[in-house]
């Protein structure tokens, strides 16, 4: 498996010292959350999408995936968020990223049959436009769809090879779901998979990984079992935890960490 990390964990850091952070601490790719706030957004002009691209290849590093924002089950029009949607896709084909992070973001007001119906709509039109510029959409475990049954729900009636799971281990963990069963519901469909650490259920306050409850040695030993060979990504979410310690002096402590636990698993 290849290891990334999210600049979530980073948030605002110039791609320059994004990229030397990757090289430095031994990372093969970096997920790049795509906000206005970020360096990498969809107002990036041509020129500058071209150079986010030759900056990665430059490091010999993969550009994972883009990390949006659009909620693909939430009430209202479809029209804006299959506008976001597009625009995400265009922004991973300009900078060379096989992926995108989108939300499910269902309602209280909605019920959950209304919520996967208006997800499934979406994502199946929204799968035609990312194949013609080979691009996946991934959904990731959160919010109203937490579980990997939770995302099945919607990602089995979309059955589009462009469409798949990006299986977020914190959801599905907080959501009563074992990582066996998880892997279950999602490997049909899977992308990749965000790890983290958390202090305990009830503090998500995020900490180095092997510190804190999340089964992660669970994780790794039923993706070895199975032989998925796909990308492990740190999602470390300093933007929302200010009092998190900074994520590059973990860098190297967490590669070492996922290391240990893929020899283990091996």
């Amino acid at each position: 498996m290849k290891l990334a990390f999210s600049t979530l964990g980073v948030p605002g850091l110039p791609l320059s010292e994004v990229t030397a952070l990757a090289t430095a601490h031994g990372y093969h790719g970096v997920e790049l959350r795509a906000h206005p706030e970020e360096p990498v957004h969809t107002g990036l002009t041509a020129e500058q999408r071209a150079d986010v691209a030759a900056a990665f290849k430059a490091a010999g590093l993969d550009v994972l995936g883009v990390a949006g924002y659009a909620r693909v089950a939430a009430p209202g029009d479809d029209g804006p968020v299959l506008a976001e949607v597009r625009a995400l896709v265009d922004l991973a084909r300009d900078i060379g990223a096989p992926y995108v992070r989108v939300f499910p973001g269902g309602g209280d007001e909605q019920s959950a049959e209304e919520a996967d119906a208006t997800a499934t709509r979406r994502l199946g039109t929204a799968a035609e436009y990312a194949a013609d510029r080979g691009v996946r959409i991934l959904l990731e475990t959160h919010d109203s769809h937490r579980t990997g049954a939770d995302a099945m729900r919607v990602l089995g009636l979309v059955g589009h090879r462009q469409v798949g799971a990006l299986w977020d281990v914190m959801h599905t963990w907080l959501g009563g779901e074992q990582p066996v069963d998880s892997f279950a519901a999602l490997s049909p469909h899977l992308g990749y998979v965000q790890v983290k650490d958390i202090a305990s259920a009830d503090d998500t306050t995020p900490v180095g990984l092997g510190a804190g409850v999340l089964p992660l040695t669970d994780v790794v030993e039923v993706l070895s079992r199975n032989g998925w060979d796909g990308w492990l990504c740190w999602e470390y979410e300093a933007r929302w935890y200010a009092d998190a310690a900074p994520l590059p002096g973990l860098l190297t402590p967490g590669r070492e960490h996922l290391s240990r636990l893929l020899n283990e698993s091996a």
